[in-house]
C-alpha cells in the first residue's frame, strides 16, 4: 500500500493580513509597472510645465506650445509676474487668506469635534444633527450671498475665508479620533483638577497629531486654491487671490486687471508667463507635503476608522 503524498500548504505569517504577505514575481512587476505609469503621468506634465515657464519666447514659438526639449534656461518669466503689482500682491493675499483661513478653520474644527466627542455636552445631540446634516443639505449660492452682503461682508478678506470656514467631513473625522481617546486619560486629568480646555491642549491634541495635521492641511490647500468665493465676493482686484488671478490670466486668457487697477501691465500674457504663474501656485503645495506626509496615511486611515 503505497503512501498518498501532498505538497505542503504554504502557511501565512502570524499577524499578517493578505494585502501585506510578499507578492508574487507577477504582482510585484505589475506593481511597479502601475507604480511608474503613474509617477510618468504626474511628473509629465509638472516637468513641462517647469520646462515652459523657463523658456525663452523664441523657444515657446519654435515648439508651437508646450516646450518638451530644454533649448536654454531664462527667469524672464518670473521677473515679470513679480515686478508686476497684482500677482506679487495676489501671492501676499493669497498667503494671508490661507494662513488666516487654516487657524480659523482648524481651531473651531478641533473645538467643535471635541465638545460633539464628550457624551453629555451642551445641546450634543442637537448640534451632532445639525453637523451630519450638512452632509446631505448643501445651502445654495443665494442664500450664502445674500449672508454674506448682509453681514457687511462684501469686497472683505473675511468673505473669502467664513462662508467655507468650517467642513462637516473633517469634524466628524476628528470627532471619531477623539472618541478613540480612553476615557481614563481624561478622567484621571479631570480627578487632577484639569479643566476641558487644558486637558484639550495637554491631552487631546498632543495624542492627534496626526489627524489634526491632515485636516489642516486640507483646509490650507483648499484656501489656497479656492478662487469662487473671490470672484462672488471680491469687487476690488487689488485683493484677488492668486487662485483668482490663475483662472482670469491663465484658464480664460484674460489680461491682468492691471489696466483697470491702475497699475502698469506689460501686453497680453504670453505661454512662458501662463506657466509661470501655474508653478507659483502649485509650489507651496510641493513645500508643504512633505512635512505632513508621515502623518497623512496615519491621520486619514486612523481619523476615519476609529470609534
Amino acid at each position: 500500500m503505497t503512501a498518498l503524498t501532498s505538497r505542503p500548504r504554504t502557511r501565512r505569517p502570524a499577524g499578517l493580513a493578505p494585502w501585506e504577505e510578499r507578492p508574487s514575481p507577477v504582482g510585484q512587476v505589475g506593481k511597479g509597472t502601475l507604480v511608474t505609469i503613474i509617477v510618468v503621468a504626474v511628473l509629465g506634465p509638472l516637468y513641462t510645465i517647469v520646462l515652459t515657464s523657463l523658456s525663452s519666447t523664441a523657444t515657446v514659438t519654435r515648439a508651437g506650445g508646450l516646450v518638451l526639449m530644454p533649448d536654454g534656461i531664462t527667469f524672464e518669466a518670473y521677473r515679470q509676474i513679480f515686478s508686476d503689482t497684482v500677482v506679487s500682491h495676489a501671492v501676499m493675499v493669497s498667503t494671508g487668506v490661507t494662513v488666516a483661513g487654516t487657524l480659523v478653520s482648524a481651531g473651531v474644527s478641533i473645538l467643535g469635534a471635541y465638545s460633539l466627542s464628550r457624551p453629555g455636552s451642551f445641546l450634543h445631540r442637537p448640534l451632532l444633527f445639525c453637523v451630519l446634516l450638512m452632509f446631505v443639505f448643501i445651502p445654495g449660492i443665494i442664500p450664502v450671498y445674500l449672508m454674506v452682503s448682509g453681514l457687511g461682508l462684501k469686497d472683505s478678506y473675511w468673505s473669502l475665508i467664513l462662508p467655507t470656514a468650517v467642513s462637516a467631513f473633517n469634524v466628524v473625522v476628528l470627532r471619531s479620533f477623539f472618541m478613540s481617546i480612553p476615557g481614563e486619560i481624561l478622567d484621571s486629568a479631570r480627578i487632577d483638577g484639569a479643566g476641558e480646555f487644558r486637558i484639550l491642549f495637554r491631552i487631546v491634541l498632543p495624542m492627534s497629531k496626526a489627524v489634526t495635521a491632515v485636516v489642516a492641511m486640507f483646509y490650507a490647500v483648499g484656501y489656497w486654491n479656492a478662487w469662487f468665493n473671490a470672484m462672488l465676493y471680491i469687487d476690488d482686484t487689488r485683493k484677488w487671490p492668486l487662485a483668482l488671478i490663475l483662472r482670469q490670466y491663465v484658464v480664460d486668457s484674460n489680461p491682468l486687471p492691471a489696466a483697470t487697477a491702475g497699475v502698469t501691465g506689460d501686453a497680453p500674457p504670453t505661454l512662458a508667463i501662463k506657466m509661470a504663474i501655474v508653478v507659483v501656485a502649485v509650489i507651496p503645495a510641493l513645500i508643504i507635503y512633505p512635512f505632513v506626509q508621515r502623518h497623512f496615511t496615519k491621520g486619514v486611515i486612523v481619523g476615519a476608522v476609529k470609534g
